[in-house]
């Protein structure tokens, strides 16, 4: 026996030996040079960082964005800048063989690269491809812009002066070959690709019958993002995209789904002034004053990661993996909503129970259909991977809206994101532009999906 085990330690050192001799050279050949203070994980999360600010800022004034295409560009944004970090995060793998059609070129191997400047040309250039000047509302048209403009060059100036011409050069290349490869990428995407220049697409007609959603007062308003169900997903399949059936039709007092539009009815009535500020806080809903539901838990994202002082590969991470998540969340939530075609609150309220009620603060529901809840699924999603990420216990005070003025946007505390999530999806009842079975649903499925998220092979 110790014959037998000294001629396996030998075998054992000798393999040892030469691993050690050529498995370096094997990395050299596969990997471009990365200095160990440029790691993603040794850089601070500056450059991402900035960009969300400011692509939450875009969302605001983005015509036709909401809900859709903002969470799809997220994605593909957020995507791009982590595979253009790719070779900076040993600890992390790319996703590229995930997703047929996705060509990306490797990076040089014997050259060396700066990676906060490969991350800020991939973000500039992408947003530059996704945020045309058209599509923006005419008073922040110019604005934003500049602003686009302002921080790229400043993160440019700074880390030319850092790293020299030739890396800077080089970085600079590599973050926009990464950007076009992604951009190019997305166009493939039938039902996604340009979707915010036809947000209600005539060729939609919703069907009538007792109970199924039509367009809502006041401006009555066509349907909006019909085909969103079938864009692009990450981490789900078509399986995934079905919401649980909702409760059966009824306008009898005595019925489940009576009771439902009774709750809102009340509850709109009751007018409470806690329940108005969580309406409120949450509602994210109009263009050109608040963020869009899923940019509202972009917005969180980036309070925690700086709260953390996170790092480069931290925030890429988390971007991408938040971003994802919302993408897919809104592909489900939206082939539900047309496949069950349930109509909104204030039309079964106004021909059942009053004719004379409104919902509260907004003056108008979202054109499309209520089950399930957008809010609801997309707060779920996040939540559940920024959970994944940063602790189910994670507590922090949302900040969104503390310095607004035109409505009620003090901070709230919370305890966890699941708890963030949940009364999210519950701000819709007071709102009065859901019923319950929406928002307990959409947090469901949300969950799910973030769920689906967290089991890529990241790592």
């Amino acid at each position: 026996m110790n014959i037998i085990r000294l001629h396996r330690t030998g075998k054992l050192f000798l393999l040892g030996f030469l691993l050690a001799i050529f498995f370096p050279a094997c990395q050299q050949d596969n990997e471009p040079i990365v200095k160990e203070e440029h790691l993603a994980a040794n850089e601070e999360s500056a450059v991402p960082l900035e960009w969300m600010k400011l692509y939450v800022d875009f969302d605001r004034y983005a015509k036709g964005y909401r809900p859709g295409p903002s969470p799809r560009a997220m994605a593909y944004i957020n995507l791009a800048a982590y595979e253009a970090a790719m070779f900076s995060m040993p600890n992390y793998k790319s996703l590229e063989p995930l997703y047929e059609g996705l060509d990306l070129k490797k990076a040089s191997t014997d050259k060396e690269y700066h990676w906060p400047t490969v991350v800020n040309a991939t973000y500039a250039t992408m947003m530059k491809h996704f945020f045309p000047g058209h599509i923006l509302l005419n008073e922040q048209q110019a604005n934003l812009q500049f602003r686009l403009l302002n921080l790229e060059s400043n993160f440019n100036e700074e880390f030319k002066a850092k790293m020299g011409t030739e890396v800077f050069n080089r970085s600079v290349e590599r973050g926009v070959e990464v950007a076009e490869a992604f951009w190019d990428w997305s166009t493939t995407d039938t039902y996604g690709h340009d979707a915010y220049l036809n947000a209600r697409p005539n060729t939609y007609t919703p069907p009538q019958g007792p109970g199924l959603w039509q367009p809502t007062a006041p401006d009555y308003g066509k349907a909006m993002f019909p085909y969103w169900g079938e864009v692009r997903t990450f981490a789900i399949h078509e399986e995934d995209k079905l919401a649980r059936p909702p409760i059966e039709y009824s306008d009898s007092p005595s019925s489940l789904f009576y009771n439902q539009a009774q709750e809102v009815y009340l509850t709109v009535n009751r007018n409470d002034f806690t329940e108005n500020w969580i309406a409120q806080f949450w509602s994210d809903d109009q263009l050109g004053v608040c963020l869009s539901p899923p940019a509202r838990w972009m917005a969180i994202a980036s309070q925690v990661l700086e709260l953390e002082n996170a790092s480069l590969e931290k925030a890429l991470y988390t971007y991408a993996k938040v971003s994802m998540a919302l993408n897919d969340a809104g592909v489900a939530c939206w082939h539900s909503k047309y496949h069950y075609n349930i109509e909104r609150p204030i039309s079964y309220i106004n021909r059942v129970i009053d004719p004379n009620w409104q919902v509260h603060y907004l003056g108008f529901t979202p054109a499309f259909p209520a089950y399930p809840s957008g809010h609801s699924t997309f707060g779920a999603a996040a939540a559940e991977v920024l959970s994944d990420i940063f602790g189910y216990n994670y507590a922090m005070t949302d900040r969104t809206h503390e310095d607004r003025t035109d409505f009620f946007g003090m901070p709230r505390t919370f305890s966890s994101f699941y708890e963030m999530a949940e009364e999210n999806a519950y701000s819709r009842i007071p709102l009065g532009v859901h019923f319950r079975m929406d928002a307990e649903e959409g947090v469901r499925m949300g969950y799910d999906i973030g769920r689906k998220v967290n089991g890529m092979p990241f790592k």
